[in-house]
């Protein structure tokens, strides 16, 4: 997605989950993240307008993702993939005025908007930069606890982004990632990205393909990627998160102003197509409509470690 951080666009996608739509992925790193820039330049504001809707939505698992890191009163944290930094707030607030977190993403334009919230907000404690996450461009051991909410699966290479977690952290300090579960348990996901690729004549690909938003779902891949970096007690927890809004047309309007994977999709077709797919969409979404609102399924993993 972040989500995305972590977001649902990236959320849902945190940043995307179309691999065969960028240049190459895994393939051609380099294009994979100067487009996903691009995508998350340009829905920066859209993402960080739903901010309220995001944090009601991942309120519990960023509770427990920040106490399976350890983040505690006067820590130093870095937030990788951090969006516009609704989550970085929330970091601020628990370590106090004697902690600190650095905020890092790979979109300049959302970086400045967690710079500006951060202001905002009076945290004099956060500073924003951009940093990729595959290579953070920071101290080794110079951190207490990293998080990651709803970003790895969008790495190129998360093992590499795990091992830079891992190089960041004291010995002792604690790690904790926030990834998309299998497809099956994120039908929302599934529905929208397979609505798009099929109305826009694009192969529906590999969901575990590196770059994806759901690639990091398999049981057991998070541990491994965990483990091979070093990290110790690494466990693994799933979490329900259902996404609420008050119908399947807000969800829709949050997915077309934020979701930059669908976004980028979309916009190769012409009006008339894209308004077909975006009415099959919400056709196949208003199966979660309740009495009491929509409310979209969605199953996170939560992992976590710790630098011996």
């Amino acid at each position: 997605m972040r989500p995305d951080a972590g977001r649902y666009a990236a959320v849902m996608a945190p940043k995307h989950t179309l691999n065969h739509t960028l240049a190459g992925a895994a393939g051609d790193a380099s294009n994979f993240k100067a487009s996903m820039r691009s995508q998350w330049d340009a829905a920066a504001h859209g993402w960080n307008a739903h901010t309220p809707a995001i944090a009601a939505w991942l309120h519990d698992a960023t509770v427990a993702m920040l106490g399976m890191a350890d983040v505690r009163a006067g820590s130093r944290v870095l937030d990788v993939a951090a969006g516009a930094g609704e989550q970085t707030l929330a970091i601020a607030q628990r370590v106090g005025p004697n902690g600190s977190v650095l905020a890092t993403d790979l979109s300049p334009a959302i970086v400045e908007l967690a710079r500006e919230n951060a202001a905002r907000a009076g945290f004099a404690n956060v500073h924003a930069r951009v940093a990729d996450g595959e290579d953070l461009n920071v101290p080794q051991g110079s951190f207490d606890a990293v998080v990651c909410r709803l970003g790895l699966m969008f790495f190129p290479d998360p093992q590499r982004g795990v091992c830079e977690m891992f190089r960041a952290l004291r010995s002792g300090g604690g790690a904790c990632t926030m990834v998309f579960s299998r497809p099956q348990n994120n039908p929302c996901v599934t529905i929208l990205m397979s609505t798009a690729l099929r109305h826009a004549g694009l192969p529906q690909g590999d969901p575990q393909a590196p770059g994806g938003l759901l690639s990091l779902g398999q049981p057991g891949r998070m541990d491994a990627l965990f483990k091979e970096a070093g990290f110790r007690d690494v466990a693994t927890t799933a979490i329900d998160a259902a996404f609420r809004m008050p119908t399947v047309d807000h969800y829709l309007d949050f997915v077309r102003t934020s979701a930059s994977p669908v976004q980028h999709i979309l916009g190769t077709l012409d009006p008339g197509a894209a308004a077909a797919a975006w009415g099959e969409m919400r056709e196949r979404l208003n199966v979660y409509t309740t009495p009491t609102g929509w409310e979209g399924p969605n199953e996170l993993l939560l992992t976590a470690g710790r630098r011996p």
